[in-house]
This record gives structure tokens, sequence and C-alpha cells, in this order.
């Protein structure tokens, strides 16, 4: 008889450059090259309001650059030099440019070193997207 347990899917790594708008499920280990707090709010006088921390880091691997909108918790371990597991990621868009995000369905940690110099010249998120809406022929 076999169990009815799911077995666990086995991650798939994508590398920074097969990054597309609008997909999800992503599982990456890229390095962490800058850090930038972009919001900070909350009093931490009220113990039941939680702070919000947001950071935009640019990440990358062998293949490209792209911004990962880190927050909370995240912000802290997105550190430059760091390198990084992005699991079960998904592709925001922010004006037009794809941002990389981790909602509450993935998870970021640290990990070993990798070994991989970073492509710097191939930004995914200096590309600008249009949203075009096709007319379905009749």
């Amino acid at each position: 008889m076999a169990s009815s347990k799911p077995s666990m899917r086995k991650p798939v790594f994508v590398k920074v450059d097969q990054l597309k708008p609008g997909t999800s499920g992503h599982t990456l280990t890229v390095k962490v090259l800058e850090s930038k707090t972009v919001l900070q709010k909350g009093r931490a006088a009220s113990a039941h309001l939680r702070q919000t921390k947001i950071a935009e880091c640019l990440v990358g691997d062998d293949t490209g650059t792209i911004i990962f909108k880190a927050r909370n918790d995240q912000v802290d371990m997105m550190k430059p030099g760091a390198t990084v597991i992005v699991r079960n990621a998904k592709i925001d868009m922010f004006k037009g440019s794809m941002r990389l995000a981790v909602d509450k369905w993935g998870r970021v940690e640290v990990t070993e070193p990798a070994s991989f110099i970073v492509k710097e010249d191939n930004n995914l998120s200096l590309v600008e997207y249009e949203l075009v809406n096709v007319e379905a022929e009749e």
C-alpha cells in the first residue's frame, strides 16, 4: 500500500537570467551586493505594533543581478557579501521593472559563501517592461 502522504518536491534551483515577469515559485542562490533601507516605520514603544522595515537589495549570481525587496526579518540577513538561498520567491513588478520578493510562503536563509563571481553587467531590474493587452481576433 502506497503512503498517502504527498512527497516533497525537490527544489529546482534557477539562475537570475531565467526570471520572468509574473512568475513565482523560484528557488535560487544569490550573493548580496548592496542593501539600502527604503522604509522603516513603527513605534518601539508599543508592543503589539510591529515595526515595518523594507530594504532594496541588489543580489545576483553568475548570470546577472536583480533587486530583491527584503521585508522585516529578511533585512537583517541581507548583508552585503552574504550568500543567501531564496526559496519560493516571486517576481513583483515595480514601475515597469522586476523585483524579486519572498512573501509568507517563502523563505530566505543565509548559506555557505558561494564560489561564483556575480555578473554585475546584466541587471534585470533595469529592463523596463510594458503591459500590452492583446485583443483576441474574431
